[in-house]
């Protein structure tokens, strides 16, 4: 949830807001908990959403279920079933048809390709010969499918402008992600308040695992060299769990070397028999987190050179709690962050912690403890105006996609990315060039992945769409033009994603599972 410190008082504030407003009743009928069935068996396909946009590629899902039922968690039971994308460059002639590699699926995954730095494309999703709606907004302003509004008002076609590439030569790219909740059993829990939580479905992996194990695949896929995982990576520090996270992130190549780990609250350390093998904790109890990830008397927080990048990994829970407050670094932490930055103010740098130093534009209340502490979130700002080098802090914790530009620091961009355990479930893909880089959103895409993704769309009342996802399409993709020209490039990985990409197909074979 939010931060993960969602409190009764928050809850309140917002429900009441989400039950004034006039087409709450309309969310719910069209994800099937009022609607009734005009006939036995009907399809009605929902939440349409852009996903990823690059200067290349759009990415494009949707969800069709049995019309009139009910889940039990107030969606449509899944119903399988064909899907196709209309699009074309005029929104009267939508010319080609581009579907996917599996036949008939309630999770509709659909890829475009070939498309043309800076054209304005239009499309239509279609199920069973039906058009597919946009994921609406009704708790803020909002745009799920396109970069204009074209087509909000009459039902489609949905538009969007494809950007221009980052200039310059590709060097590598690194797959940022977080919040992955290793060993949690059930999602949408806030608080401890009367609002039921959603687990997964009986004989299923635990979903954790089902997400990170396709995380780290398609990673790899796209070709990514390295791999950061910006804090909270278990649920609660359990050895067990700190394990299975380092199996399944090993998949992705060597600890240390390909990817990197930092702290978050979940990760603290904690009281009890279960943490009593561990050693004991700066702050209070056993820390398991350190010993699996930084073993010895080395601290939790650390710079690397990745290629002439300067990445700097922050414990942004480097002090005492229960982990429903505010971030923090401990004062030798932050020393060492701004001398660490002061070493080499022009390098290419990025920073990725869990705690975001800024949030803002969210439909849910905001409290202290989204952030880092507020005093260090404006020390940290004013070092990062003196550092040009610096382009882009990375951070997790609200569960959210969410782009921020401080004026403070204008130079560098704050990017919170959605958790990978949940809805929307995935990771960023940092392509990195001599003249800028490009940052886009991935869902997971595995077949389980994308069944657990929708079953926990229904969080939080079945709204939690509209804070995840990012209410616009900029808010999870984005291109900057900057001079990165000091970078090394390395050898280059196979993007295994794009071997078979998905091809204009006839409708009759154009859905994919």
């Amino acid at each position: 949830m939010p931060g993960c410190d969602f409190t009764r008082r928050d809850f309140l504030r917002w429900t009441a807001v989400a039950a004034a407003s006039p087409f709450f009743a309309r969310r719910l009928f069209d994800n099937g908990v009022l609607a009734a069935a005009s006939r036995k068996g009907a399809v009605s396909p929902v939440n349409l959403e852009l996903v990823t946009l690059t200067e290349q590629r759009a990415i494009i899902t949707w969800y069709t279920g049995y019309t009139g039922t009910d889940d039990g968690l107030g969606r449509m039971e899944p119903a399988p079933a064909d899907g196709a994308v209309y699009w074309g460059t005029n929104p009267q002639r939508l010319n080609r048809v581009a579907g996917g590699r599996h036949r008939d699926t309630p999770y509709h995954y659909v890829e475009l390709a070939g498309l043309e730095p800076g054209r304005t494309y239009y499309y239509q999703a279609r199920s069973n010969g039906m058009p597919v709606p946009p994921m609406p907004f009704t708790l803020i302003s909002g745009n799920a499918v396109g970069t204009s509004d074209f087509g909000l008002t009459t039902g489609g076609p949905y538009s969007f402008t494809v950007p221009e590439p980052p200039p310059g030569r590709f060097l590598f790219s690194i797959a940022l992600c977080n919040d992955l909740h290793m060993g949690e059993m059930t999602a949408g829990l806030v608080g401890g308040l009367p609002i039921a939580g959603i687990q997964q479905l009986p004989g299923l992996p635990p979903y954790p695992e089902v997400m990170l194990k396709s995380l780290v695949d398609d990673a790899s896929a796209l070709g990514a060299s390295f791999l950061l995982a910006a804090g909270d990576i278990t649920a609660e520090a359990v050895p067990v769990d700190l394990s299975r996270a380092g199996q399944l992130l090993r998949r992705f190549g060597k600890y240390r070397r390909d990817y990197f780990v930092t702290r978050g609250n979940h990760d603290r350390a904690h009281d009890g028999e279960a943490y009593a093998a561990c050693r004991l904790g700066q702050w209070q109890g056993n820390d398991c987190f350190h010993d699996h990830f930084f073993p010895g008397d080395e601290p939790t927080y650390f710079s690397r050179d990745l290629r002439g990048l300067r990445v700097i990994g922050l414990d942004t829970y480097d002090k005492p709690g229960r982990g429903s407050d505010a971030g923090a670094l401990s004062p030798d932490q932050l020393a060492w962050f701004r001398a660490e930055l002061a070493k080499e103010r022009e390098q290419p740098t990025i920073v990725f912690g869990h705690h975001p130093l800024i949030v803002e534009q969210s439909p849910f209340p905001t409290a202290a403890s989204n952030t880092l502490e507020v005093g260090q979130a404006a020390t940290i700002l004013d070092e990062y105006a003196l550092t040009p080098g610096l382009f882009l802090h990375h951070a997790g914790h609200t569960h959210r996609n969410h782009r921020t530009i401080s004026p403070v620091a204008p130079g560098v961009t704050l990017q919170e990315i959605a958790a990978g355990k949940e809805y929307p479930g995935g990771f960023s893909l940092l392509r990195l060039y001599t003249g800028g880089f490009a940052l886009n959103f991935y869902k997971t895409r595995s077949r389980l992945a994308r069944a657990w993704s929708e079953r926990s769309r229904q969080e939080i009342l079945g709204l939690w769409p509209q804070f995840a996802l990012g209410s616009s399409v900029s808010d999870r993709n984005t291109m900057v033009a900057r001079d990165l020209s000091g970078l090394r490039a390395g050898r280059h990985k196979p993007d295994r994603w794009h071997r078979h990409a998905l091809r204009d197909l006839a409708p009759a074979s154009s859905s994919i599972l």
